[in-house]
């Protein structure tokens, strides 16, 4: 499978995490590490996000922790993550 990820590093529960995309449309999934490991063996997954046509995405941390951005494009798309506080 295809897929951009960004570490987003230690967050507080609350945080806001930014993505934007320029291409086609995605799916955008913010995991913790468990999740990110279950999403890489191919198991099912926990993850607040979905699937996106539009950018800006915000999406707020659910929990304090270690947390990743998973950009998994339907074409071509270029993506970046900030985390907005």
């Amino acid at each position: 499978m295809n897929y951009l990820h960004f570490d987003v590093g230690n967050q507080q529960a609350g945080t806001v995490v930014q993505a934007s995309l320029r291409g086609s449309e995605s799916d955008v999934f913010l995991v913790d590490r468990t999740n990110f490991s279950k999403f890489k063996r191919g198991q099912s997954f926990k993850y607040t996000g979905g699937h996106y046509n539009r950018s800006p995405i915000t999406l707020q941390v659910p929990q304090t922790g270690h947390w990743t951005a998973i950009v998994i494009p339907s074409g071509r798309v270029e993506a970046s993550v900030d985390v907005l506080g």
